[in-house]
């Protein structure tokens, strides 16, 4: 269909008006808009419109999905026709945020501050992957690795491995970066302060419950008070309260101290009290708190793997809908870096491959509408590669039963991989490449895991879908 004003007017009608909405801009694929009231959406006519490929809600932004290169020209006329401000995509989000409530903003907040450094973490573990594969004992030979079989590999192995772990080393450092920035201070202090928190000569924070045992653990004596020389490697809690404090604390000097003091004073005064909260007051409780949140998930898949599995297996998907599924990001990241694998995420990753089997069988179940068939094979793919929404926005939460069969057989296999014991050492591409990130001894039970969300949705699917054209 052509891109003109009559096929774009029709969109905005769709959308409740050119009054319904309060601010617009675009992505690569996608239009990304605030409503004043989501309500007053047509579905029908999206769903039926040539230029719509599918339509989404997610933190207070309604999302229309277009295409690449056409979502240009659409937006553009929609500019021309609505008379409404161009936005930037950080103004679009502080727009949305308007219409959040409290429970909501704070789990955005931690959307904000984990997606950037996800680029990072998601690299990290695939190269974590290709180290384990090199290095893991009994892949390739009986009892040996590939490194111990073809030695002129180790040391390709090891500088692999020493790349891969770099960003999980100096998480603080990546978390504080993006913390400090969504809070509104300079990026720059976040670095740091999250190396502050990891520096060599204090004690890493996997080693604490080891040097309590012993007794071995180096304090500070600030005037009578002792405080322990322990690091924070790996954790999250810590550097997130950090950097809110760090960040608090050097708006309030910028709104006080002239511009020609602000380099001598800010900085060092900012990350000097920060420093010392983190380490006396802030680090020890959140640990405490960290290690409790550990102990607690641990506990589950160890006494009830089959609970476990079921309930994140199954209620994934769910969560992507509310945006809850960004807080388990920290969680992962906390079981890395405290057990040093995470047995979360391969659900994720399960998940996200059911979502795309479901989006295929639609497409089968679609054969006489062209635009269902494409969108449906699309978006079947890009969920297989890891990005679940378009699969699951534009197509299986539209056929309810679609959606149903992504979630049965992803708590299926939630089961099967938790009973198991699969790991991941590290997060990865939530897909088709996700066994990269997955613990070599794993292997077997994880693969099993796929074969039942490749088939399990993709079947129901197909037979609920047919129960329902019978029933109509």
């Amino acid at each position: 269909m052509k891109v003109d004003k009559h096929s774009v007017s029709q969109i905005i009608d769709a959308l409740g008006g050119k009054k319904n909405i309060s601010a617009a801009t675009h992505c690569i694929t996608r239009l990304r808009l605030v409503l004043k009231d989501e309500n007053k959406v047509n579905q029908e006519s999206l769903n039926n419109h040539n230029l719509v490929k599918g339509f989404f809600s997610t933190n207070g932004q309604f999302q229309v999905v277009i295409g690449q290169g056409t979502v240009d020209k659409v937006y553009k006329e929609m500019i021309s026709i609505t008379g409404i401000d161009e936005v930037s995509k950080e103004e679009l989000k502080n727009e949305a945020a308007k219409n959040l409530n409290p429970i909501q903003r704070a789990i955005k907040t931690l959307s904000d501050i984990f997606i950037p450094i996800l680029p990072a973490i998601v690299t990290a573990g695939l190269l974590m992957g290709i180290s384990n594969t090199l290095t893991g004992s009994g892949i390739f030979y009986d009892d040996k690795s590939f490194v111990d079989v073809h030695t002129k590999w180790k040391d390709l192995a090891s500088i692999i491995n020493l790349i891969a772990n770099t960003a999980f080393t100096f998480l603080p450092a990546l978390i504080g970066w993006s913390a400090v920035n969504r809070f509104g201070g300079s990026p720059l202090f976040g670095i740091v302060l999250g190396l502050i928190l990891v520096h060599p000569d204090l004690l890493n924070a996997g080693s604490y419950g080891d040097g309590l045992k012993k007794g071995t653990i180096d304090t500070w004596n600030l005037f009578g008070l002792h405080v322990e020389k322990v690091g924070y490697q790996g954790q999250v809690l810590p550097v997130l309260v950090a950097s809110f404090v760090l960040a608090k604390i050097e708006l309030f000097l910028r709104k006080r101290i002239p511009d020609g003091f602000q380099l001598l004073i800010v900085a060092p005064v900012a990350l000097l009290v920060t420093g010392f909260l983190a380490f006396i007051v802030i680090g020890p409780i959140t640990f405490a708190i960290g290690t409790v949140i550990t102990d607690a998930v641990v506990w589950l898949f160890k006494t009830a793997p089959f609970i476990g599995g079921i309930v994140y297996g199954g209620l994934y998907a769910p969560l992507v809908i509310t945006g809850m599924h960004h807080t388990f990001l920290a969680v992962d990241l906390q079981l890395i870096g405290s057990v040093g694998s995470t047995f979360l995420w391969p659900m994720v990753a399960l998940s996200n491959i059911a979502q795309g089997s479901a989006a295929f069988a639609m497409m089968i179940l679609s054969k006489n509408d062209e635009k269902l068939k494409g969108l449906s094979l699309t978006s079947g793919i890009s969920a297989w590669l890891g990005i679940i929404e378009p699969a699951m926005f534009g197509v299986n939460l539209r056929f309810r039963f679609a959606f149903i069969s992504a979630i049965i057989g992803s708590a299926i296999a939630g089961v099967v991989i938790s009973v198991a014991g699969v790991k991941a050492a590290s997060i990865g591409i939530g897909g088709i490449p996700a066994p990269l990130s997955i613990v070599p001894g794993s292997w077997g039970p994880f693969m099993i895991g796929m074969v039942i969300v490749i088939v399990v949705p993709f079947l129901l699917t197909l037979v609920l879908g047919q129960l329902q054209k019978k029933r109509a």
